[in-house]
């Protein structure tokens, strides 16, 4: 490890000087060669100069800041490749989810512990030295080599996938968790609310019942509030309150059913829960915006047994194609208004169906998107091929999810498509 570490250089991209100098006093203490800039401008001077082995990179910048870095580094030949960490103090889902996006390897947030910085550290530059030692050997065209890739691949698919399942499962249930103790606070007070205002309610009614005629102070007074309206909308804030403390509830347990963790064994669980929070998750890529009507959603169930298998991560599997129907969606929406989308809306169906022989369930995914050439339906499941440009997509997701269906559960996973005619997932699944 210690020979690994001299022969790396890191950029360390940060405009605090504090932050810089205990960066890089633990990196070089650990026998890491050290460069630093104090913003993105100087640092893609830097890579000029020299390339380093792996970048560290803040978030929070003047002049450039680390988004717009790490983009301009990722449409660069010459430092594409290079491992990019974020360093940030925001720890904000949609922060880590853009900066992914953008084709970082990993982030950290602030403060972070020397431990953690130097094991995600030495295990992006143990990757990037292994890829560039495969590049080279795959340039010699061995037959070894090439089963040797294969089952390379197939571990880093399986590292890949674990680590994203863990990531989210801590950040999900930990926001659910969050969430449930406000909100079933907020529903308790709310039954209170709505007997105390019932009882003021009869209060007044008495006075009114006793006191009929009332001194002009307080008859203006009560001309003043609006005295009828508010016994007649209150009862109707408080239930608008109830149905919105619900709809959180609602989001808060679809998080939970998404994001549970697998064991080293299968458990029996509901197919339709994993895919309607799925949907729940989606929901903001779902709904209307200024640009489109909201996406229909048809679903076609039918009554299935519970399947043996590992939820959270078939869960991953809806989420990508479902996420890829979606962009599918929005790409066929290019050059159209938001009438003519009106007038042919996007469609999503989602079928399941359990076979005659009750042995198998097959999900039906379907959109009428851009659809797909036979070309690409050839390639899609291939590992790191991806259609979308460069930082938005990793090639990873459906090789991911092959992985899933067929080696972890011993299905199936299939495309129809027809360009111009949308595509069609198909999952086949053994109920045990």
């Amino acid at each position: 490890m210690h020979s690994i570490q001299e022969n790396n250089l890191i950029l360390v991209v940060d405009d605090t000087n504090t932050n810089l100098e205990y960066i890089s006093q633990e990196l070089t203490d650990a026998g890491f060669a050290i460069v630093t800039a104090l913003n993105g401008e100087k640092a893609l001077q830097q890579v000029q100069d020299r390339l380093p082995d792996l970048i560290l990179l803040d978030v929070m910048m003047p002049i450039l800041d680390g988004f717009t870095t790490c983009k301009i580094l990722k449409e660069d030949l010459a430092t594409r490749d290079i491992p990019v960490i974020f360093m940030t103090a925001n720890s904000d889902t949609d922060s880590k989810v853009k900066g992914l996006s953008l084709g970082a390897v990993d982030y950290i947030t602030k403060p972070f512990q020397k431990e953690e910085l130097l094991a995600r550290i030495n295990t992006h530059l143990q990757l990037r030295n292994l890829t560039k030692t495969l590049e080279k050997r795959v340039a010699e065209r061995t037959a070894a080599l090439s089963q040797a890739l294969k089952e390379l691949q197939e571990s880093q698919l399986q590292l890949v996938q674990k680590e994203k399942m863990s990531v989210l499962g801590q950040l999900v249930t930990g926001v659910a968790h969050e969430i449930n103790n406000p909100v079933g606070f907020i529903r308790g007070n709310l039954n209170h609310a709505s007997g105390y205002f019932q009882d003021l309610i009869n209060l007044v009614d008495l006075y009114q019942k006793y006191y009929p005629e009332t001194v002009s102070e307080i008859q203006e007074e009560i001309s003043a509030v609006n005295l009828g309206y508010i016994r007649y909308d209150l009862p109707n804030l408080i239930s608008s309150m109830r149905e919105g403390v619900q709809r959180i509830h609602h989001i808060s347990t679809s998080l939970r059913i998404f994001s549970r963790g697998d064991s080293d064994r299968k458990v029996y669980c509901n197919i339709h829960d994993g895919i309607d929070s799925t949907i729940m998750i989606l929901k903001h890529r779902i709904k209307a915006s200024e640009n489109r009507p909201e996406i229909q959603i048809f679903k076609d169930y039918d009554n299935l047994p519970e399947i043996e298998c590992f939820s959270g991560q078939l869960n991953q599997v809806f989420m990508n194609l479902l996420a890829n129907a979606i962009d599918a969606l929005e790409e066929s929406n290019i050059g159209r208004s938001y009438f003519e989308i009106e007038f042919s809306p996007n469609q999503l169906l989602i079928q399941t169906k359990l076979n005659e022989d009750k042995n198998y369930v097959v999900i039906r995914i379907k959109d009428n998107g851009v659809g797909m050439s036979a070309d690409v339906q050839a390639k899609i499941f291939d590992y790191l091929f991806t259609t979308k440009p460069v930082g938005q997509g990793t090639g990873l997701g459906l090789s991911i999810a092959r992985q899933i269906v067929v080696d972890k559960h011993g299905g199936t996973l299939e495309v129809n498509s027809l360009p111009g005619e949308g595509s069609e997932f198909i999952i086949k699944l053994p109920v045990s």
